[in-house]
C-alpha cells in the first residue's frame, strides 16, 4: 500500500496475575488428560497503537480487554481463543478461532471512493502451542470463513530471559496468506479500478516475517506492567497494492 513494506504494532497492558506468568497451563506428558479447572495466566486492560497498511488510515490508539489465559481445556491469548482437545508433543492439538478487524469502509474512508468494503475476516482452523525445553512454538492454520475464503498459517517461536522483576521474550516468526485472502484485502477489480481511478491489481500469496518483543515487568505482587513491538515486512504482493 503506497510501497508500505513495514508496519509497527505497539501495546501496553497492566495486567493481575491470577497465576505467575510461568504457571500457564504447562502440560504434563505423564498426565496428559489432567487440566486445572480454574484460571492461570493474566487478565487486564491493554492499550493498542497500530499501523494500517490501508492508504487513508490514520495511527490511532485503542483500548481493549486483555486475556492471556487458560482455563482447562478453553484459552484466551489476547486476539486468540479456542479449545485444546488432544495432547500433542509438548502441548494440545487445537481448535482455534481469531478475532479480525481488517477490514475497511469507503464510507469511513474518502481515499477508499470507487473501492467496495471489505469486511472483517472470521478466522477458524487448528493450532497449538509447544511448551519445549528450547522455548514456545506457535503453529495455526486457518481458513477465513468470511468473504475472502483465503486461509492463514502463521509460526511464531518465542524465547524466555529471566531478569529479576523483569522478563523478556523475543519472539521470530511468519504469517503465510494465499491468494485468495490478499486478492480480497489487498486487490483492486477492474471494475473498482474504473470507479476508483486506482490501477487494477491482482496480487498473489504473501508471506509476511515479523519480529517481536514482549516484555514484562513486575510492579506489585500479582500485577504486571507488559510492553509489546512488533514490527512486520509486507511480502510485496501487499505493499505494491494500489
Amino acid at each position: 500500500m503506497a510501497r508500505l513494506r513495514k508496519l509497527c504494532h505497539v501495546f501496553l497492558v497492566l495486567c493481575a496475575s491470577v497465576l505467575p506468568a510461568h504457571a500457564h497451563a504447562e502440560p504434563d506428558s505423564s498426565q496428559p488428560d489432567t487440566l486445572a479447572q480454574r484460571i492461570q495466566g493474566d487478565i487486564g486492560l491493554l492499550v493498542d497503537r497500530e499501523q494500517s497498511p490501508i492508504r487513508g488510515e490514520s495511527t490511532k490508539a485503542q483500548v481493549f480487554p486483555f486475556t492471556f489465559f487458560d482455563y482447562g481445556r478453553l484459552y484466551a491469548r489476547i486476539d486468540t481463543f479456542g479449545v485444546k482437545t488432544l495432547h500433542m508433543g509438548y502441548g494440545y492439538l487445537e481448535l482455534t478461532g481469531r478475532a479480525a478487524f481488517n477490514g475497511s469502509s469507503a464510507a469511513a474512508n474518502p481515499a477508499l471512493h470507487g473501492i467496495q468494503d471489505r469486511e472483517n475476516a472470521v478466522p477458524l482452523g487448528l493450532g497449538t502451542f509447544q511448551i519445549t525445553p528450547v522455548g514456545g512454538i506457535f503453529i495455526y492454520a486457518l481458513h477465513d470463513f468470511s468473504r475472502s475464503r483465503g486461509n492463514l498459517l502463521e509460526l511464531t517461536y518465542v524465547a524466555q530471559l529471566d531478569g529479576g522483576p523483569v522478563t523478556v521474550y523475543p519472539e521470530a516468526g511468519f504469517e503465510h496468506f494465499t491468494r485468495q485472502y490478499t486478492q480480497y484485502y489487498f486487490g483492486v477489480s477492474p471494475t473498482e479500478a474504473a470507479a476508483s481511478g486506482y490501477a487494477a491489481y491482482a496480487p498473489g500469496a504473501a508471506t509476511n516475517p515479523f519480529l517481536c518483543l514482549f516484555v514484562q515487568i513486575q510492579l506489585a505482587p500479582g500485577w504486571d506492567a507488559n510492553f509489546y513491538l512488533r514490527r512486520k515486512w509486507l511480502n510485496a504482493s501487499i505493499a505494491d497494492s494500489p
